[in-house]
């Protein structure tokens, strides 16, 4: 589905009641403090595990190369179960809607961040890799809380929130959660829209050709199609997301380097479960997750919620054969069939994605030629940030 562009921002909350907290913090600060928060190692129950460690500056605040697949836990042995994401161009993504209206009549769920939407906030989305076991493995909030008034910057903590802010873990804990996410609202660290496509939005440079076709390609509805889920248009002067905030089952492969799929009963079925909770009862949506941007995909080596395609081409032929030469990504089953869908349990509705160029039959030909796939990554390129470090 096509989504209008959504304008929605993130806001922070009010300042903590009680105590002696102060009402108003100056976001100058309160940024500072969580930039201090998200590069401490010593806020996870290993003392080895910070935020930047699975999103790193250098790559977009996403995974440094050959490190999607994460560990983290007490013993830093437990494996994620999904590719950790970029958190940069967050600040447009809404909160979750399960029946929004897109422009073209149809309804669906749109916006939530995480894979699959479970958090609201930026304080939410925070606060998850603190408590879960398999990434910074806090038992509660009162282990952060600890941690916090352990840490070198403690004294910060207790200057912006009050010198009782320790007093309660809980209030400790929500404000730590307030300072990450004014960190993550800093745009030049989150939001810079730096990259090669934006100056060329701006009139300070042209594309090459190669580039320009590759652009063509991306909006052509018969040929890459991308922009369907992936809106690269300007609104309101405002620079593309370069995403709809629309959740879609593409029918991605299992990717059998991840440790959790060595369970063959073990299935990601992203909207429905088992991360979250709230929607496990709706098999409709389960295979769906949340189509991310695609700004500064083209310095990662993961690609999907579970990361079983290392390089754009993979990708971009993936979607150019999924349906024509199937035996390409798909495992067979026992007798030697192709088991299509791998990665979704038998029995669901297999409410799988036919949008072109996913809309082919065996014996049609390819939407996009060699040449085509050449021109789409070079336009892909294009949406790398200025302060990013090439592959």
């Amino acid at each position: 589905m096509a989504a209008a562009l959504f304008a929605t921002l993130l806001c922070m909350t009010g300042a903590a009641a009680g105590g002696d907290a102060a009402p108003d913090l100056p976001e100058a600060s309160l940024a500072h403090l969580g930039r201090l928060m998200f590069f401490d190692a010593s806020l996870s129950a290993s003392g080895k595990l910070s935020c930047a460690t699975c999103h790193d500056p250098r790559y977009a605040y996403g995974p440094p190369p050959g490190k999607a697949i994460a560990y983290g836990g007490k013993d830093m042995q437990q494996s994620g179960t999904r590719a950790v994401p970029s958190i940069r161009y967050l600040n447009r993504v809404p909160p979750f809607a399960e029946n929004h209206r897109f422009v073209d009549g149809d309804v669906g769920p749109v916006g939530g961040l995480m894979w699959d939407g479970r958090a609201d906030s930026l304080q939410d989305q925070a606060k998850l890799p603190l408590l879960a076991p398999n990434e910074m493995a806090n038992a509660e909030v009162a282990d952060v809380a600890r941690e916090l008034k352990n840490a070198k910057y403690a004294a910060q903590f207790r200057s912006l929130f009050g010198s009782h802010i320790f007093d309660d873990p809980e209030r400790a804990f929500e404000a730590g959660l307030r300072a990450l996410e004014a960190f993550q609202q800093e745009p030049a660290e989150f939001y810079p829209f730096s990259s090669r496509y934006d100056a060329f939005l701006r009139g300070e440079i042209e594309l090459t050709e190669q580039e320009e076709r590759g652009a063509y390609i991306f909006k052509d509805p018969a040929k890459g199609n991308c922009a369907s889920c992936h809106l690269g248009a300007s609104r309101a002067g405002r620079p593309p997301p370069f995403t709809d905030f629309d959740y879609v089952n593409v029918g991605v492969p299992r990717n059998p380097r991840l440790p959790a799929n060595a369970d063959p009963n073990y299935y990601d079925l992203g909207m429905c479960g088992p991360l979250r909770s709230d929607l496990v009862g709706k098999r409709e949506y389960c295979g769906f997750f949340r189509s991310p941007t695609v700004r500064n995909t083209a310095v990662r080596d993961a690609f999907f919620h579970n990361g079983v395609f290392t390089t754009l081409r993979e990708v971009i032929n993936f979607y150019n054969e999924r349906d024509l030469f199937p035996e390409k990504y798909y495992s067979r089953h026992a007798d030697g069939s192709i088991h299509a869908f791998d990665d979704l349990p038998p029995g669901l509705p297999l409410n799988i994605d036919h949008d072109p160029p996913l809309d082919r039959r065996p014996g049609d030909a390819r939407a996009l030629s060699e040449a085509d796939i050449d021109d789409l990554i070079a336009f892909l390129q294009t949406l790398t940030d200025a302060d990013v470090r090439s592959p």
